[in-house]
């Protein structure tokens, strides 16, 4: 399903350069379940970022089903980013002012979904992650691992085949962790391609393929 060739990322601050990515060949398959792992500064969320279709490389190609995404208009990266992926961060990244319902049904706003169904879609997925008694609560509301579960279900909106995790557990505790794990076993039972970038050896063991990074390169 994905594959990177080269791959390369340069930063440019001034006259200095910063090599995030070094020739990173990488192939994640269609439902596999994979983990990321290595200290900060090793290059795991910049690669996260280009898998995603969030940036561009310097040199080197991202292919998402046989199609080189480098080559994508902007239109074409932001259809395979509401189409494909589903995002969740570390910060989970809500949005404070709309309660867990209105979060999880924005993404199907921006892609034309009709208010009903998409309300419903959004209700049912909430209680797919166990928030079915919090959907009218707003973030603030919440404790860091229900946010995140929110987050979880926002990525589902759209019905995307692959769930992108950056740090997904690290804004929380062990046991509000091993939660998400769960439920991210669980949509990869479901079929979904699941990569998951963390630091933690305990979260990268609950998958099923783990890779590690060091200065920019995959071991």
């Amino acid at each position: 399903m994905i594959r990177t060739e080269n791959l390369t990322k340069v930063y440019r601050m001034g006259a200095v350069e910063v090599q995030a990515l070094r020739d990173v060949n990488l192939e994640i398959k269609d439902g596999e379940f994979i983990a990321i792992i290595g200290p900060s500064g090793s290059g795991k969320s910049t690669l996260l970022n280009l898998i995603g279709c969030l940036d561009k490389p310097t040199s080197g190609a991202v292919f998402i089903d046989g199609i080189n995404t480098g080559k994508l208009s902007e239109n074409g990266l932001a259809e395979i980013r509401r189409e494909k992926i589903g995002f969740i961060f570390q910060q989970f990244n809500l949005i404070h002012t709309l309660n867990a319902l209105e979060n999880v049904a924005l993404p199907m706003f921006f892609a034309g979904v009709r208010h009903e169904i998409r309300m419903e879609r959004a209700e049912e997925l909430l209680a797919k992650v166990g928030l079915g008694d919090r959907i009218h609560h707003k973030p603030s509301e919440m404790s860091g691992g229900e946010q995140q579960r929110v987050a979880i279900a926002r990525a589902l909106s759209n019905d995307p085949e692959i769930i992108i995790g950056d740090e997904p557990t690290g804004n929380i505790d062990t046991e509000a962790g091993n939660a998400i794990m769960d439920i991210l076993e669980g949509l990869n039972h479901e079929g979904r391609t699941i990569i998951v970038v963390t630091h933690d050896a305990e979260i990268a063991a609950r998958a099923r393929v783990t890779k590690r990074m060091r200065d920019g390169s995959v071991l």
